[in-house]
């Protein structure tokens, strides 16, 4: 296909005549400038004419080697610098070396149109090369510190009660599978529906509770129970809104409401057991009955990525137990104690603590959704967005969280504009929503209510006020992007570590 193209073009044509024509006058001159034997026919292959190009230009910067070889070719068929008949020519001495005005690579202006990946790479192995030789130096002082204390407790039996509870939890998804049958067969009000739901989703949540602060169990172990329950719960509220919305949007059609067809809408007033049970399993919490589907199951990536959740959570728990309890337990209470000692732990624990939480993110969101969505083939894999670019701390909430994101504009976002709810307070509405299962999950397991985590997921909304403000300030600037990772990673995290781990262990000395 190369060499049709080749024929066709004017220029090569006039070389080929030239060539065939003039064989007798080809230049013994090569490109290294030693005379070369005039019986070697430069023209005999492509593979001569790719090695003569290749040494040409590597000469040349490669931006620039097509117009200087043009340049020379429009000057050698004057009458000078050929080689041979393949129509490759000499970097003349008298060729211009600088043609038109560049900036550097790293300067301002060009910095952001170059690929950094040869500098990311070096900070990769700059970041483990450091890392590892810190990892080493602490092994060697303190030794391998793992223990099972704060992964399970001393008894095994006292987390059984949390197990059971967490398998008896889809129960309450037959329940409420149940009520929307008994509402599709017309055999209840829609305003019972509303109240069965309604006590289906509280008793979900609640239970959950009670077995947490009755038992005494492991703090990873209640953790994990609340994070199941809340996930149940958001699913049952996103299973029974939705069928709501359904069977309103059914009975406007049926009396001729065109605007209720609308295209993005699913209208399919069918309830059925086989997709509430896909449901509650698929990696989303936005119910509808079908779902993009993806063809296969790639049991070769499956495995991979298992391998690769297994090697980061293990990694996860060698920097809990070799490097944020020693700094935790061996410090004040940041709130009790001297600032500066303060500040020098919350310092200290950032790096760790970024490190754990960036590993959970990686495993938890892009690892295990991806894994549970190859297995259920679930096809649409946007679990989050480039949330680390984000130049306000709304567009982190935004982009982080994509499964949480969309039930929050779903089922809480809108549904406050259409009852007249101004934007400001439905933003308000949603991260207190977001503030009280935050709390739940932390301090529930750790039988402890200061409120911590609550005032810190409301503390964000005077940040996205601040971040906003910066960057309608500074356009085009990142100082939005450094806040949030200051106060949310640098700041946030360790302080509330500190908080409630000297909270809970307060507790247990007043206990007798």
């Amino acid at each position: 296909m190369a060499d049709s193209q080749e024929s066709l073009n004017p220029k090569t044509l006039r070389r080929r005549t030239h060539s065939t024509t003039s064989t007798n006058k080809i230049d013994t001159v090569g490109v290294d400038g030693i005379e070369k034997d005039p019986t070697v026919n430069l023209d005999s292959s492509d593979e001569d004419r790719t090695n003569l190009v290749s040494n040409q230009e590597s000469l040349l910067n490669m931006e620039d080697s097509s117009s200087l070889i043009s340049n020379g070719e429009d000057e050698n068929e004057s009458g000078g610098g050929r080689i041979g008949g393949a129509g490759v020519y000499m970097y003349r001495a008298s060729a211009p070396a600088h043609r038109r005005v560049k900036e550097s690579p790293l300067s301002s202006d060009a910095i952001f149109r170059q690929s950094h990946a040869g500098l990311f790479n070096l900070c990769i192995v700059v970041l483990v090369a450091v890392n590892s030789r810190l990892i080493i130096e602490n092994l060697m002082k303190y030794g391998l510190l793992i223990g099972s204390g704060f992964w399970f407790s001393s008894t095994s039996l006292r987390d059984w009660p949390l197990f059971m509870c967490c398998l008896s939890l889809p129960l309450f998804a037959v329940a409420a599978y149940m009520v929307e049958k008994l509402a599709q067969n017309k055999l209840v009000s829609e305003p019972v529906v509303i109240s069965l739901h309604v006590l289906i989703t509280t008793a979900s949540i609640l239970y959950p509770v009670c077995m947490i602060l009755k038992f005494d169990s492991a703090v990873m172990s209640g953790v994990t129970l609340m994070l199941f329950a809340s996930v149940v719960w958001l699913k049952l509220v996103s299973y029974a809104h939705t069928n709501y919305d359904m069977r309103a949007l059914s009975k406007s059609s049926g009396k001729g409401d065109v605007s209720s067809n609308s295209s993005d809408t699913d209208n399919s007033d069918n309830v059925n057991i086989k997709s509430l049970a896909y449901f509650m399993v698929a990696p989303t919490l936005c119910y509808q009955t079908t779902y993009p589907r993806t063809t296969c199951i790639r049991k070769g990536w499956v495995t991979r990525q298992c391998i690769k959740l297994a090697i980061f959570t293990a990694f996860m728990a060698f920097i809990v137990e070799q490097y944020i309890n020693p700094i935790v337990q061996n410090s004040q209470h940041p709130l009790n104690g001297d600032l500066l000692y303060a500040i020098e732990r919350v310092l200290k624990l950032s790096v760790p603590t970024l490190y754990v939480w960036l590993c959970m993110f990686y495993c938890f969101f892009h690892l295990w959704f991806n894994i549970l969505a190859e297995v259920l083939r679930f096809g649409d894999r946007e679990f989050y967005k480039d949330w680390w670019n984000a130049k306000t701390v709304e567009e982190y909430w935004r982009m982080w969280n994509m499964p949480v994101h969309k039930w929050m504009v779903r089922h809480v976002y809108f549904p406050c504009l259409r009852n007249g709810i101004p934007k400001g307070v439905a933003v308000v509405i949603a991260f207190f929503v977001s503030a009280i299962f935050h709390e739940l999950c932390i301090a529930v397991p750790c039988h402890i209510f200061k409120f911590w985590a609550f005032i810190g997921i409301l503390f964000q909304i005077p940040l996205v006020l601040l971040t906003n403000y910066l960057q309608n300030k500074f356009q085009n600037t990142m100082v939005g992007n450094m806040v949030f990772w200051f106060f949310f990673s640098i700041l946030g995290q360790p302080m509330c570590l500190l908080l409630y781990y000297h909270d809970v262990m307060n507790q247990r000395v007043r206990t007798p």
